[in-house]
């Protein structure tokens, strides 16, 4: 039976795009928000990082009315590092709005999400949005996205997609360029006729797939999912079966539907509706709530194999415990654990005691993830990421990457180099004619480790790149890594201007003066190959006797302070990232500098 009065849309699209301003001119234009109301921009994006990176990070629900039909939008991140977001996302919808920049065409993740929505047999909308870019060329980026529906085995039937032109920021949308509009009701009118009303027997036995997890202070944990078949309603008991095939007998306590950016306590549900179950134990993401007379689960999520691991261990700095609350091995695996139960696209190695194998799809996703972690007050340490390698038939295979890379015509030869020695291969070069040029390359994962800051450098800030998962090759052997070696301090104490001074001809500094450092914190970037142990706190020698210039004020160039994705895209083998609330260091994994080369050695050997 279908529900004629209920859709529920996907919107999913490469990174900035403008999924999320295309969401807030639906709530809106939808009548959600009061006239009086003040409403920031990208309303959706709620958690900290996300308001300020501008990217979405967490796929999150909301429901619209239109014409009496309620419409579930669920928001997906763009960035190809928060891809399980949107595989388990597409399991609750039964169409999705694709959206493509109107001048950048289909990149990277716009093929993933795609490929993802056409295994599911959800009809699409093709939403071309920022037609108002001065660069925007229409035509070709439409022409382009048939191209990839053909390069991705789409039926006949997928092919007849509906087209429709936005502008997010200014909040229209029109069936043709060149036509007036003034709202989005055109996309309203297509999101009820294209999308399909969910199907479903209200009669039949509950049968609830839990795609998120959220927490209430007041009611605790909340599986969120959509309901395939039956109903349910709050005081209910229920079966809910775990990843292991077992029923476990659960009460409701509460209920919850979607309404604009809120949860809106409900009494009963039905097949076809997005809803927050409360009071369900244990529950996690890929599990079935089910009626207790028919426990027969619905199929869990399927989501693709991390390709990066870092090791994240306990801080044993000589500053551990000066800032953070939460320093043991204990708290950061209670808190790895936590994050398995919200977070599908990430796995954990707890064989050690205190350090933890950590797999995810991408430097950005992990980065982000220490990032969440050091700012609820914790300390850590994590190492260079690795690639994860698979023996297929015997032989040793990495993942590899598809590489998009948008620059400027003057930077050709210097990226293709860079990628050459890093065991990119090109597959295709476009010149648009606007000066710019598309470069696509397959290249190994871990040749991407530290990639990112060299290429900004190269194209003096102006070059994009984009990348996505594409499946194994056999291992393409050694990479080059960093040519420089750094500098390390090799006693504690704090940093002078006067040291600091003289240590500048030797590199590059990421320590300003007054810094409190120890022995084998790694304080600069030498400009040889060979690590320097140098001393930063050395103080000028004071005397009675005064000469001309002895006492000019010294001059110290700015230091390069990292960031924390700068910070682990620099680190070798024999380094680590130290993570605290309020600081982020580099360090040598054997701080004492007499017994570095014996371990350099027992490396090599």
């Amino acid at each position: 039976m279908n529900r004629e009065d209920l859709r529920n849309i996907a919107l999913i699209a490469h990174v900035d795009h403008g999924k999320t301003t295309i969401v807030d001119g639906l709530l809106k234009q939808s009548g959600i928000f009061r006239l009086n109301e003040k409403v920031q921009e990208r309303v959706m994006d709620n958690i900290d990082l996300e308001r300020e990176r501008g990217i979405t990070i967490m796929a999150k629900n909301t429901a619209i009315e239109y014409q009496g039909v309620k419409i579930n939008i669920v928001d997906t991140p763009g960035h190809a590092d928060f891809g399980g977001e949107v595989e388990r996302t597409l399991k609750m919808v039964d169409g999705v709005l694709l959206l493509v920049d109107a001048s950048e065409g289909p990149l990277p993740q716009t093929r993933f999400v795609l490929k993802k929505a056409l295994e599911f047999n959800l009809p699409p909308i093709l939403v071309i949005n920022k037609i108002d870019r001065a660069d925007a060329r229409i035509q070709e980026v439409l022409n382009e996205v048939y191209d990839l529906f053909i390069d991705l085995d789409a039926t006949e039937k997928q092919l007849e997609f509906p087209i429709v032109y936005t502008n997010g920021k200014l909040g229209i949308a029109k069936l043709h360029p060149d036509q007036d509009a003034k709202d989005l009701r055109c996309l309203f009118e297509l999101i009820l006729n294209a999308v399909p009303p969910p199907e479903g027997n209200r009669k039949g036995p509950l049968k609830l797939l839990v795609t998120n997890i959220d927490y209430s202070d007041y009611v605790g944990r909340l599986a969120i999912g959509r309901i395939f078949s039956g109903s349910v309603r709050a005081g209910e008991w229920v079966s809910m079966i775990n990843g292991k095939g077992e029923p476990v007998k659960s009460k409701v306590t509460s209920l919850y539907g979607f309404q604009g950016l809120e949860r809106v306590e409900v009494k009963e549900a039905f097949a076809g509706d997005i809803v927050a179950v409360a009071g369900i134990e244990g529950v996690g993401i890929g599990d079935t709530i089910a009626s207790m007379e028919d426990t027969e689960p619905l199929p869990r999520i399927a989501v693709d194999e991390p390709t990066i691991s870092m090791i994240f261990s306990v801080n044993t700095s000589p500053f551990a415990g000066q800032d953070g609350r939460y320093v043991t091995s204990r708290n950061l695996r209670e808190r790895l654990e936590k994050e398995l139960l919200y977070n599908v696209s990430i796995r954990v190695d707890f064989d050690a005691t205190d350090s933890f194998k950590v797999m995810g799809r991408g430097e950005l996703q992990l980065a982000i993830l220490i990032e969440m972690i050091r700012r609820e007050g914790y300390e850590l340490s994590v190492s260079m990421p690795e690639s994860i390698t698979k023996n297929i038939n015997g032989v040793l295979h990495e993942p590899m990457e598809h590489l998009v890379i948008d620059v400027p015509e003057e930077f050709i030869g210097v990226v293709t180099q860079q990628i050459g020695i890093r065991k990119g291969r090109m597959q295709k070069m476009n010149n648009n004619g606007h000066g710019r040029v598309r470069l696509e390359f397959r290249i190994p994962s871990r040749g991407l480790i530290g990639f990112r800051s060299q290429f900004l450098t190269d194209t003096r800030g102006t070059g994009l790149f984009n990348h996505i998962f594409d499946g194994y090759e056999p291992w393409h052997g050694p990479l080059t890594k960093r040519a420089t070696g750094t500098l390390v301090a090799d006693r504690a104490g704090k940093t002078t201007t006067y040291a600091l001074h003289h240590l500048q001809p030797r590199g590059t500094l990421f320590v300003k003066e007054n810094t409190p450092v120890y022995e084998g914190m790694v304080v600069g970037e030498n400009s040889k190959e060979n690590d320097l142990d140098v001393n930063v706190i050395k103080e000028k020698k004071l005397t009675n006797i005064r000469a001309a210039g002895s006492d000019d004020a010294l001059q110290l160039i700015p230091p390069r302070l990292l960031s924390l994705e700068q910070a682990i895209e620099f680190i070798k083998e024999d380094e680590l990232v130290e993570v605290t609330p309020s600081s982020v260091r580099i360090r040598k994994k054997i701080l004492d500098s007499n017994k570095r080369p014996r371990y350099r050695n027992s490396e090599k050997n």
